[in-house]
């Protein structure tokens, strides 16, 4: 039984190109669609190519933008590598398996700067579990301290290409993130590493970061069940963190906008790794709510012990003042800091709590 409803389509129109990524207007089915094309993977395309196209993601309804993803182009040659260092293979043992250099191997300039490293000796890491949560915490980082040095660790637990990913590309033209580092399976950023492990040590000693974010691409996955999500790799980032001598700083998922009764508060998800699967303890801050929100949030804390578990700070935040100021647009689940304030209130928090550690 396949597992890819693949359909043939004629590229119609370029809607946006970059060194890694071209989005286009495609013909499938007698419909126009858009659809993504990996350059770096798939080639280059141009208007009145022929294309194969993974239509999975729109034929499910899947949250991936609405894009369809061109995965051969007809029209293109045969080509070679385009650096011929490296013998890293990301996508293992798929067609589409890449060839990168990452920082541990032998090639790489900096594998005798990390090759011994196994702390990073009291560095501030900010574990996000959802993409979302990214740009906010980093305006509010370069909102208290423009000079502040920030790197972002994608993980391979969602989206695995980080050209798709829109945010990075705006704060890194920005120059609000200073670093990249795609671990694991995920590929493309500024630095690749095998593993989470050494993606912070290549933080720490290769990028020289004050501050460290891991979070995970667009498009994590979730079931509805306890332990049934992406996000749940957040257990084990805080104990990497901790193995590794850092400072864990975990962002709690805290709305009152969402429907589902799981969400509502601390997220279910939120509750399960920090009670549930991490084996030590992180920072967790707290931003103050309305007086109804607090109390369901502090017996949720009581409820599960993670007071007992971790470290809590009620955090006196101003984000989204700074977030206005800075004419920053997030959203999380489609909604903006006007319906989901509370969420952004705790990413705030969090960027303010580690930036209190300083001190």
């Amino acid at each position: 039984m396949p597992l890819i409803r693949k359909r043939v389509a004629w590229v119609r129109e370029i809607l946006y190109k970059d060194d890694d990524i071209t989005e286009v207007l495609v013909e499938v089915e007698n419909k126009c669609h858009k659809a993504i094309n990996y350059n770096k993977l798939t080639g280059d395309v141009q208007i009145g190519d022929r294309v194969q196209l993974n239509t999975n993601a729109i034929y499910l309804g899947l949250g991936t933008g609405g894009y369809h993803f061109i995965i051969h182009n007809d029209c293109n040659e045969e080509r070679d590598f385009s650096f011929p260092e490296g013998h890293i293979i990301k996508l293992r043992y798929t067609p589409l398996q890449v060839k990168c250099i990452t920082v541990e191997e032998p090639q790489s300039p900096y594998h005798e700067l990390i090759k011994g490293k196994d702390t990073i000796d009291g560095a501030r890491v900010i574990i996000a579990p959802l993409h979302s949560m990214l740009s906010p915490v980093v305006h509010i980082l370069k909102h208290h301290d423009e000079r502040i040095k920030i790197s972002y660790i994608m993980t391979d637990s969602a989206c695995l290409p980080i050209s798709f990913s829109k945010t990075v590309k705006l704060l890194k033209k920005q120059r609000m993130i200073d670093y990249t580092i795609t671990c694991g399976q995920s590929f493309g950023g500024d630095l690749e590493t095998v593993n989470v492990y050494t993606a912070l040590t290549t933080a720490k000693y290769v990028c020289r970061s004050d501050i460290i974010i891991i979070a995970p691409g667009p498009g994590v996955v979730g079931t509805g069940t306890v332990l049934g999500f992406s996000g749940i790799e957040g257990g084990h980032l805080i104990d990497c963190v901790n193995t590794l001598k850092g400072i864990p700083i975990f962002i709690p998922r805290i709305s009152f906008a969402d429907e589902r009764e799981r969400h509502r508060g601390i997220s279910h998800q939120s509750i399960t790794v920090l009670s549930k699967i991490t084996r030590s303890a992180a920072l967790i801050g707290i931003p103050h709510l309305e007086e109804d929100k607090d109390k369901l949030i502090l017996s949720q804390i009581r409820e599960y012990r993670i007071d007992k578990l971790h470290k809590i700070s009620y955090v006196e935040e101003n984000t989204l003042e700074i977030l206005k100021s800075r004419d920053v647009t997030v959203r999380t689940m489609g909604r903006g800091m006007e319906q989901d304030a509370d969420f952004f209130k705790t990413v705030g928090a969090a960027a303010t709590l580690a930036l209190d550690l300083r001190y």
